[in-house]
């Protein structure tokens, strides 16, 4: 595919010429265009610059009033601080933040993922591998109270020193408060593009305030089985809310984008844990994924070890192997998936 190299005091219609051309190669071709990455301001920029990014965040600050944030719909007033399942009242609270390194690969680079991780979550998993961050009311842990004004503050240092990206870990619960949050630091000059790093536990409508505000995101799909869903994380519904969420964020920024360094500009990153047993439903995950689109990029995770409440359930008393691993990876190959 053409780039354009050496040309960065180029007339801007040389710009405009050479992508177009990009573009058109990569029709001729049959290819989707990776590396793209001049076309990659993040979405909020423009949002914010027309208002309506201002807009979306008090719609969602609003429905904090009678919460119907998140599939829970608790209608708790978290604006008055009352706690529904996520026990999080009008503003969020954080257990650190930080470039990370342990992220997939796209999402690194050589600054590093700017992580903010925030307590709590509005799922319940019993084996969840950061239980003190996702359960801190079990562990008598309640992280750090963040105004919008703080938060904007945390994702402009970790801009300043260099991150790749913002990536909000286990947002779900607190999209109102980041979105209060990003409109002050995109006044202030934020720029980097935002990571939605979540569960798939989400409501439609909060997924349609986040249209054109994610650049990436980041869903872990879990289980397929309701029943499963309904013992390991206490969701019930989740099978069906997840597989919609992840079709709304396909819709949305569709398959995974790549620069020319190989970092992540726009679309769906899926990630996968490998339960024992199979007790997750991996094959029927990846049918999904491949049916969504064949190009979906997705980390099949084999670091399964119990954690949390795990040890009280026989099924999620012990480590994957080796072997059920190969099997998901097998599974996801058979189903069609390339990008693994």
């Amino acid at each position: 595919m053409p780039r354009l190299y050496g040309c960065t005091n180029a007339h801007p219609s040389l710009w405009i010429a050479a992508i177009y051309a990009a573009i058109v190669y990569s029709l001729y071709l049959n290819e989707k265009p990776r590396y793209l990455s001049i076309l990659m301001t993040p979405s909020y920029r423009r949002l914010y610059e027309t208002g309506e990014l201002q807009c979306r965040a008090a719609i969602a600050l609003a429905r904090l009033g009678e919460c119907r944030i998140c599939p829970r719909l608790c209608r708790v007033d978290r604006l008055e601080n009352e706690e529904g399942f996520c026990r999080t009242g009008r503003l969020a609270r954080i257990s650190g933040f930080d470039l990370h390194f342990g992220e997939e690969d796209p999402l690194v680079g050589t600054g590093g993922s700017g992580t903010i991780f925030f307590m709590q979550c509005n799922l319940a998993c019993e084996f969840c591998q950061n239980w003190e961050i996702s359960h801190g009311h079990v562990c008598g842990l309640r992280g750090t109270e963040v105004t919008g004004e703080d938060l904007a503050r945390i994702m402009l240092d970790l801009q300043s020193r260099g991150a790749a990206n913002i990536n909000l870990v286990s947002p779900s619960h607190v999209v109102p408060q980041i979105l209060e949050a990003l409109v002050i630091a995109a006044d202030q000059g934020l720029s980097l593009p935002l990571v939605y790093n979540t569960g798939s536990y989400d409501s439609p409508e909060t997924l349609a305030l986040l249209d054109g505000v994610v650049d990436i995101y980041l869903p872990d799909v879990k289980f397929w089985n309701p029943e499963a869903a309904r013992t390991f994380i206490h969701a019930g519904d989740y099978p069906d809310v997840a597989r919609k969420a992840v079709r709304i964020m396909h819709d949305q920024v569709g398959d995974l984008r790549l620069d020319h360094q190989g970092m992540a500009q726009r679309g769906v990153l899926v990630r996968h844990l490998v339960m024992p047993g199979d007790i997750a439903g991996t094959r029927h995950w990846m049918r999904f994924l491949a049916d969504l689109s064949p190009d979906t990029y997705v980390n099949i995770m084999g670091q399964y070890h119990p954690c949390g409440r795990a040890a009280e359930f026989p099924a999620l008393s012990r480590p994957v192997t080796d072997e059920e691993v190969q099997q998901a990876k097998q599974g996801a190959h058979d189903a069609g998936l390339t990008r693994l």
